[in-house]
């Protein structure tokens, strides 16, 4: 027995021994534990090292691909402008000013029968800082007679800021107008704060509480609708993730969210909300941050914003579609009322300012109100000028300012034109001008500025540019190109060239036979009537004489870059160019020769207002002073007697101009390019599907040109006469020469040694009193 005890004792202790050798599962999942938590917190320190990196790399970087900015010229005034009131109220709603009994901050301007007050803004010049000021400014109807500062001190110059007209923008269309926090206005942060986190000083970036509550309200919802999101965690949202509801998401925020809570003060992070914060669509352009909200919402800057439109823009924060007050107004305004509610609850206002907001309108403006994108075809030709310069990526990415010639008064009198023109036309026409369309360049022809392009009678529409884009042929406003070639050899104004039919044999066998508009023949004439009557057989017929050769000599020389065929009929026309082209062309002859550029743009600086380029006069003198002296001397005669002869039924008499109608065959385009003393304009009008119309130069172009120039009030056209031109007095008849009082003379001028050798026999044919001229319309040196 004690042998058997004594075994099962040995047996007992065995197995006890074998046990304990063996490790418990308990023990084997508490390694498997510590293991696996291990490399969780390897893998999580990982993430973690990975996500400060990312926030701190973002956050100090460059935070934003910022737009560039393009901005119309300042408008300077001085004592002596021609400028009335209703130019400058046409250039302050551009700029966004109100309008009010009391002119007391800035942005904002009081009316008066013959005066006006205005509290500027100031701006950021290239050429230096200017600050606000109040400036009182009287009129004498469409003068400005005198400025004078806030003192009483009379000024001989202001500037006032220029219109923002638009930006170039990254592919994801976000645009945003920075701010620093201590240019937020009153009461806004105070409002973020009392609405969407009051716990903000005082968390380390995320609410606990906040987080919990939501994780309720989702639990009931079955659903991921609440996020108990921190202004902190809305920033990191924006900034660095997306918007999508998940827990993926929101699991990377909330780490993100203290890490950017641990690095950066308040107030840092605040500011970087400010400016990323998603408040508005508009088209394909996403609003980001208060500064861009306030011109979205009430084209006004930031901080001039009233305490009802802060909370406006505050309310916005929860939901940009939901409460969007163009909208739902209704929406927009009880959301506006509970943040005014909050901030009086919580001491930040008192309860009569909440009143007297809660009392004020919404107050948004309609976005097609708003300058910023108003001028599409403008904007156009700045990007297309811009792109030959400088890449996409620093257009859309560096924040540069684009300074550009557009004169918004000039352009919005181009506008009006235009349209109302149209409109006329088509209760005139009917059915046949329904769908008209036009385009339209407006330049001064002393320095080749572009102060205004109309890219459709749909000012806004931002596709096809038919300034720009429309190549149509320009029918007879080639003839002066043609006639000055011939000018600059043998011709004279006074020269007799022969109206009548022609046939010419083309290389294919064809038969090219201009004819006369009106189907009549007139035989001889002189070279300066057959271009004031647009005659087509006498202008073909000196063409051919002197070669196509020279006249597309003389349009590259006057500035066209296109290639052109040399065919008969391109000298009635044939050629197709653009409204900008053919302004170029002009541009040239109005500029006694000299070929400028177009340009819209005057300079570019960087995102620190240090100059990267300047756009300054580029002028070659290409065709001599007195040819052209003689073109334009034909072009005044056009409107003075010829095709154009309409012109005076609107303009005043002593208003010199000069120009040329175009029409095209079968009156498929009507065209209109003239120039006064500082304004030059081209003006096509066609359809799209380049159908027949029931319309010539003269009934359809010019009448915009002519309501254009009678709405702008230019300077008259002063031709300077060269030493080498002397006038004389010709017998028209025959080109002999005449003398003032004989029948049938005119006086003309000729370059010297051109003129008429021969005489008729009647008076004295030289011009000796060059007080004379100043009566018939040219300036004596």
């Amino acid at each position: 027995m004690a042998k058997k005890r004594g075994a099962a004792a040995s047996r007992s202790q065995k197995s006890r021994k074998t046990k304990s050798n063996k490790p418990s599962w308990k023990r084997r999942l508490f390694k498997l534990f510590l293991k696996v938590s291990l490399v969780m917190l390897v893998i999580a320190a990982a993430g973690l090292v990975y996500l400060d990196a990312q926030v701190r790399a973002k956050f100090e970087g460059k935070r934003w691909a910022l737009p560039a900015k393009v901005y119309a010229r300042p408008l300077e005034l001085f004592p002596g402008q021609q400028l009335s009131r209703d130019d400058l109220k046409i250039e302050l709603k551009g700029l966004g000013y109100q309008f009010t009994s009391r002119a007391t901050q800035p942005g904002s301007a009081e009316w008066a029968t013959s005066r006006v007050r205005l509290y500027t803004r100031g701006f950021d010049f290239p050429d230096g800082q200017e600050s606000a000021r109040k400036l009182l400014i009287d009129f004498s109807g469409d003068t400005l007679t005198r400025i004078r500062d806030e003192s009483g001190s009379q000024l001989p110059l202001a500037r006032l800021e220029p219109v923002l007209i638009g930006g170039i923008y990254p592919k994801d269309n976000e645009d945003r107008d920075l701010i620093q926090l201590s240019e937020a206005p009153p009461h806004l942060v105070d409002a973020l704060i009392a609405i969407e986190d009051r716990n903000y000083y005082s968390h380390f970036g995320i609410s606990p509480r906040g987080i919990a509550r939501a994780m309720v309200v989702n639990a009931k919802a079955g659903r991921f609708v609440q996020g108990g999101s921190t202004l902190t965690q809305q920033l990191i949202k924006n900034f660095y993730l997306s918007s999508e509801r998940s827990l993926s998401r929101k699991l990377a925020e909330i780490p993100m969210a203290v890490l950017l809570d641990l690095h950066y003060s308040k107030d840092e992070i605040l500011e970087a909300y400010l400016n990323e914060v998603y408040l508005g669509q508009e088209g394909s352009r996403a609003i980001h941050g208060f500064g861009l909200a306030s011109q979205y919402l009430f084209a006004q800057p930031i901080r001039e914003l009233k305490l009802h439109q802060v909370a406006l823009m505050a309310a916005l924060v929860k939901g940009p579609s939901f409460y969007d007050p163009r909208r739902h107004p209704q929406r927009a305004t009880e959301r506006r009322n509970l943040v005014l509610k909050v901030l009086q609850e919580q001491g930040s206002i008192t309860l009569e300012e909440r009143q007297q907001a809660e009392q004020q309108p919404l107050g948004v403006v309609e976005q097609q109100s708003l300058l910023k994108g108003a001028y599409p075809a403008y904007l156009d030709l700045v990007k297309r000028q811009l792109r030959q310069e400088y890449p996409e990526e620093a257009l859309n990415s560096e924040g540069l300012r684009v300074f550009t010639a557009l004169d918004p008064i000039a352009q919005t009198r181009a506008e009006t034109s235009l349209v109302s023109v149209i409109g006329k036309l088509q209760q005139r026409y009917g059915k046949p001008v329904k769908e008209l369309e036009g385009g339209m360049v407006v330049s001064n022809p002393l320095s080749g500025e572009v102060l205004a392009i109309v890219g459709g009678r749909n000012t806004r529409y931002q596709g096809f540019n038919r300034a720009l884009d429309t190549l149509r042929p320009v029918g007879s406003l080639i003839k002066p190109v043609v006639y000055l070639a011939a000018l600059e050899g043998d011709y004279t104004l006074a020269s007799i060239i022969e109206d009548e039919p022609l046939e010419v044999k083309l290389p294919n066998g064809d038969v090219w036979q201009p004819q006369n508009y009106s189907r009549t023949s007139h035989g001889p004439v002189p070279l300066h009537t057959a271009l004031a009557h647009s005659y087509n057989q006498s202008s073909a017929r000196l063409g051919l004489e002197i070669g196509t050769a020279k006249v597309v000599d003389m349009l590259r020389r006057l500035g066209l870059q296109r290639d052109v065929d040399e065919y008969p009929s391109m000298l009635l026309g044939s050629t197709a160019l653009s409204p900008l082209e053919v302004a170029q062309l002009y541009q040239t002859i109005a500029g006694n020769g000299f070929q400028v550029p177009m340009r819209a743009i005057r300079m570019v600086t960087d995102s620190n207002n240090e100059e990267l380029s300047r756009y300054s006069y580029n002028i070659l003198q290409t065709v001599a002073s007195g040819p052209v002296h003689l073109i334009q001397y034909g072009l005044q005669e056009v409107v003075r007697e010829g095709t154009a002869r309409s012109v005076y039924n609107r303009l005043p008499q002593d208003l010199i101009v000069a120009g040329k109608t175009g029409t095209t065959n079968d009156q498929r385009d009507s065209w209109f390019a003239g120039f006064a003393g500082d304004r030059l304009a081209v003006v096509w009008l066609g359809l799209d599907d380049n159908q027949p119309l029931p319309l010539t130069g003269s009934s359809g172009a010019l009448r915009v040109w002519t309501e254009f120039m009678a709405r702008t009030r230019p300077q008259p056209f002063m031709a300077e006469r060269p030493d080498t031109i002397k006038y004389h007095w010709v017998e028209d008849s025959t080109g002999l020469m005449s003398g003032e009082g004989c029948e049938g003379a005119r006086e003309l001028p000729f370059i010297e040694g051109t003129e008429p050798k021969e005489s008729s026999g009647c008076g004295d044919s030289v011009i000796s009193n060059p007080l004379d001229l100043l009566k018939r319309w040219f300036r004596t040196e």
